[in-house]
């Protein structure tokens, strides 16, 4: 497996694709979630994706990484995602620890928010984030605020 981090002026034309195509494949038809996927902060944002070696237009994994100020107050992982084949096998988890990582070194905090889908609340509470705030809905599911210091 091969991981990049890259802002969004280094990505190719076609890795942007490819991110974009797992994102709507998940978020909006897996999840039979319609809303508006391009919001205006991939520009913003840090890409750190994987991709298997022998497959480089399959994307198996991404987050988008926020500095503090950008999304939120703080630091921000968002738009976390997984191929569906790849997530039986651990690497959800690893791509979030593997996020963290990423953005303790980048804007040397491991203060890091996250607007999470509330039925994952005790995935990212085993990755060391607690639930901040109210319960609230957004694209019609159920999300929660966290926070990781």
């Amino acid at each position: 497996m091969v991981w990049n981090l890259k802002k969004y002026k280094d990505l190719t034309l076609d890795e942007f694709h490819h991110i974009l195509q797992l994102r709507i494949n998940v978020f909006v038809v897996e999840q039979d979630c319609p809303y508006p996927e391009l919001d205006g902060k991939d520009k913003l944002a840090y890409h750190f994706f994987a991709f298997a070696e022998e497959n480089t237009e399959q994307i198996l994994a991404y987050t988008r990484i926020f500095k503090p100020g950008d999304y939120y107050k703080e630091a921000a992982i968002g738009r976390v995602v997984v191929h569906p084949d790849f997530r039986k096998d651990g690497l959800g988890y690893q791509l979030m620890v593997k996020s963290i990582d990423q953005t303790e070194k980048l804007f040397h905090t491991n203060n890091i928010k996250i607007g999470a889908q509330t039925y994952l609340q005790k995935f990212y509470k085993s990755l060391g984030f607690k639930k901040v705030g109210k319960d609230y809905i957004e694209d019609g599911i159920p999300h929660i605020y966290m926070i990781r210091s």
